[in-house]
C-alpha cells in the first residue's frame, strides 16, 4: 500500500491547492494591486480547468499508458504552482491557474483507478478511500495551515508549500509507481449520450447547482466574514467548514448503506445547506461561536451530498456508472467555476459581501426544488408502469 499513499499525498496537495486561494484572496489581491473580486477569478479558472481537463485527455489521450498520464499530471500540476508562486501580475496568475487546474483535473481522475489497480484483492475500498480521504484532508487540515503560513509569510510561500508537497510526491511516484492496466476507452459518443439521459441529467443538475451555492460561497467566505462580522482572521472558520466536511464525509457512506434511502438523505442535505448559508451572515455578526454552527453544518452537508448522489448515479445506470460518475465530477467543478465567477461578478457591481450567502442560499434552494420535482415525477411514472401492467393482466 506505499504507492497508494504517495497517490494520497497527491490527491492531499490537490486538495489543500482546490480550496487555499479562497483564504488567500485579500492579502493577495493587495500584494498584486487589483480587487477580490477579480483575483476570485483565480479559483474560477483553476477549476474550470480541473472540470474540463479529465474528459479532454481521456478523449484524446486513451491509448497512453496510465503512469505516464499520472506523472506528467501531477508534473503538470507542480509547475503550475511554481508558476502561481512567481507570478507578477493578475494576468500571470490567471494562466498559472490554469495550467495547475489542468493537472488536478487529470491527476484526480486517474489516481483514484491506479489506487484500485494497485491494492490486493478484498483491500480495494481501503485503496480508494485512502486516496479520496487524502483530498479532504488536504482541505480540513493543509488549507487553514496554508492561510497561517500566508498570515506570517505571504501568500507566495504557501503555494511554494504546494508545488513542495506535489514535487515530494511526483519523485515518489516516478521511482515507485509501476506499469498500471489501461482502462476500456469511453467514446465521445457515450459521454454525450449521458447528458442528454433523462435519468441521469437532472441528478447532476442539481450537483452543479449544489457546487455553485457551496464552491462558490466559500471562494468568497473572507470577503463575507468581514463585511458581516468584521472577521480578520478567516483561518478558524475554514477549520469549522472543513471539519464539517469530514464529518458529512465519514457519516454520509454508512447512513445510505444503512437506510438504502439515497434519494431522502440528498432532499435533506440540501436543505441543510439552504439553512445554513441563509444563516451565516446573521450568526458571523454574532461572533465566532455562532458562524462556526452555521460553517459545521454547511461544511458537512456540502461534503455529504455526494456520497448519495453517486450511489443514485451508480444505480440508474450500472451498465455506464463510470461516464456518469465522470459526468457528475466535471459538474462539481463547472459549478464551482460558475459560482466563484458570479460571485465576483455581484461584488464587482457593488452587491454587499453578506447578500451572497442569501444568494447562495437561494441557489441551494432551487437543487432543492428540482431534486423533489424530479423525485415526483419518478414516482408517478413508476405508478402508471405498475398500472399499466395490472390492466394487462
Amino acid at each position: 500500500m506505499g504507492k497508494v499513499w504517495l497517490l494520497t499525498l497527491g490527491a492531499f496537495t490537490l486538495g489543500l491547492d482546490a480550496y487555499v486561494m479562497a483564504g488567500l484572496l485579500p492579502v493577495l489581491a493587495d500584494d498584486i494591486g487589483t480587487r477580490v473580486s477579480l483575483a476570485g477569478q483565480l479559483v474560477t479558472v483553476f477549476t474550470l480547468a480541473y472540470a474540463i481537463s479529465a474528459p479532454l485527455v481521456a478523449g484524446l489521450l486513451s491509448g497512453v499508458r496510465p503512469r505516464v498520464l499520472i506523472i506528467a499530471a501531477l508534473a503538470v500540476f507542480a509547475l503550475g504552482n511554481g508558476a502561481t508562486a512567481l507570478a507578477p501580475s493578475l494576468g500571470a496568475l490567471l494562466a498559472a491557474r490554469v495550467v495547475a487546474g489542468a493537472g488536478a483535473g487529470v491527476y484526480s481522475a486517474l489516481s483514484t483507478a491506479a489506487a484500485a489497480a494497485l491494492a490486493p484483492d478484498g483491500r480495494r475500498g481501503r485503496a480508494l478511500a485512502l486516496v479520496m480521504g487524502g483530498m479532504s484532508a488536504g482541505t480540513v487540515l493543509g488549507v487553514p495551515i496554508g492561510v497561517l503560513l500566508a498570515e506570517h509569510t505571504g501568500w507566495r510561500a504557501t503555494m511554494w508549500l504546494v508545488t513542495g508537497l506535489g514535487a515530494v510526491a511526483l519523485g515518489g511516484l516516478v521511482a515507485l509507481l509501476p506499469q498500471l492496466p489501461a482502462g476500456p476507452a469511453v467514446p465521445a459518443r457515450a459521454r454525450l449520450a449521458a447528458i442528454a439521459d433523462r435519468a441521469v441529467a437532472p441528478i447532476v443538475t442539481v450537483s452543479f447547482l449544489a457546487a455553485v451555492a457551496s464552491l462558490g460561497l466559500y471562494t468568497y467566505l473572507a470577503p463575507v466574514l468581514a463585511a458581516a462580522g468584521g472577521v480578520d482572521r478567516v483561518a478558524p472558520y475554514l477549520w469549522a467548514w472543513g471539519a464539517g466536511g469530514v464529518l458529512g464525509s465519514v457519516l454520509a457512506g454508512p447512513l445510505v448503506d444503512r437506510t438504502g434511502r439515497a434519494r431522502t438523505l440528498v432532499g435533506v442535505v440540501l436543505a441543510v445547506i439552504v439553512a445554513a448559508q441563509a444563516l451565516l451572515s446573521a450568526l458571523a455578526s454574532a461572533a465566532l461561536p455562532g458562524a462556526v454552527v452555521a460553517l459545521v453544518a454547511w461544511g458537512a452537508a456540502g461534503w455529504a451530498l455526494q456520497v448519495p448522489q453517486q450511489h443514485r448515479l451508480l444505480a440508474l445506470r450500472a451498465d455506464r456508472g463510470t461516464v456518469a460518475l465522470a459526468l457528475n465530477s466535471s459538474a462539481l467543478y463547472l459549478g464551482s467555476a460558475v459560482g466563484s465567477a458570479l460571485g465576483g461578478l455581484a461584488l464587482a457591481s457593488g452587491t454587499a459581501a453578506e447578500a451572497l450567502p442569501w444568494v447562495a442560499a437561494g441557489v441551494a434552494a432551487a437543487a432543492l426544488v428540482l431534486h423533489t420535482a424530479t423525485g415526483r415525477r419518478s414516482r408517478v411514472a413508476s405508478r402508471v408502469s405498475t398500472l399499466g401492467s395490472y390492466e394487462h393482466c
